[in-house]
């Protein structure tokens, strides 16, 4: 049992390792790319000594987990990098690069497999097998149920904020402001996803990006009907003259009323929702408080 508990503990610390060091991967390429900027010019007498000066990580980890996300794509040939770079972005994790989310996805699944072959061991070719596939498809769809779950908090979230970030906005365009000064003012007096994601459409414009296609990209990062909707009415608004501060309230309304109607259909599943805790542990402690007494009675009847 020790003999197999070791490799495991070492195996699980390993991964643990390897996803830390893809999680920061983009940070440590930004640094990289800022240490190279610096070097920019300098004479290099030796490359191979170079290289060799190089961190582990950077020599190794860096190229395999690259070579792991394309196993990944190969396995899956209809997911794209764009597409997981659609999915981060739309949970938030901007720091997160789509190789690194891909090899994850890859290492948790060969560590699981492994996982699931060693326990298998002990117990039998069926429960090896069984253990293996669980421990393996668990691993690799983890990821993927973290990103999903971050990406739908995020948009109720954005959904919950979008009426009062809209009612600011048509107040500040029909007080004299433009459409990027409305979202600076907006940006000073509230804080959230939404916040987050008009900020870097804000800075896209100022760059010297369209307001179409800042929005659009705007869109595609947030993928919820409300927020679709807005862009459309802003930059229909914008193409065909008609007054934006008009169209921010009209948006401002209706996001209002589909806010107010979700809520009433959460209120609605509610009682569904809460029938399947209260029969699995509410009603036995009833019967049992309830007729408990009943039944010691009716034992000690019987016992005579």
């Amino acid at each position: 049992m020790l003999t197999t508990l070791l490799p495991a503990a070492a195996l699980l610390a390993l991964s643990a390792y390897l996803v830390g060091e893809l999680v920061t991967q983009p940070e440590r390429d930004r640094r990289a790319l800022v240490r190279r900027a610096a070097r920019y010019g300098a004479v290099r007498l030796n490359p191979g000594a170079q290289r060799d000066r190089l961190p582990l990580r950077e020599r190794v980890f860096v190229p395999a987990s690259a070579r792991v996300a394309s196993l990944m794509l190969r396995a899956n040939p209809k997911e794209t990098l764009e597409q997981v770079h659609l999915r981060l972005l739309a949970a938030g994790m901007t720091t997160v690069s789509p190789s690194g989310f891909l090899a994850a996805k890859g290492i948790l699944a060969g560590t699981g497999l492994f996982f699931g072959i060693l326990f298998g061991i002990s117990s039998g070719p069926k429960a090896g097998f069984l253990f293996a596939f669980a421990l393996g498809f668990g691993g690799f769809i983890a990821p993927g149920f973290v990103v999903g779950s971050r990406a739908r908090k995020r948009q109720d979230q954005i959904q919950a904020a979008l009426p009062d970030a809209l009612d600011l906005l048509s107040v500040s365009v029909e007080a004299g402001l433009g459409f990027d000064g409305a979202i600076t003012k907006l940006t000073e007096h509230m804080e959230g996803p939404l916040i987050d994601e008009l900020s870097l459409s804000l800075g896209e414009m100022r760059v010297g990006e369209s307001r179409p296609d800042a929005l659009r990209r705007m869109s595609d990062r947030v993928d919820t009907p409300e927020v679709s909707a807005f862009i459309r009415a802003v930059i229909q608004a914008d193409q065909m003259g008609t007054s934006l501060g008009k169209t921010l309230r009209i948006q401002a309304q209706s996001a209002r009323l589909k806010r107010q109607a979700a809520a009433e259909e959460k209120a609605m599943k509610a009682p569904i929702k809460m029938l399947f805790p209260s029969v699995a542990f509410i009603f036995p402690a009833m019967f049992i408080v309830i007729l408990g007494p009943a039944f010691l009675n009716l034992g000690k009847l019987f016992s005579f």
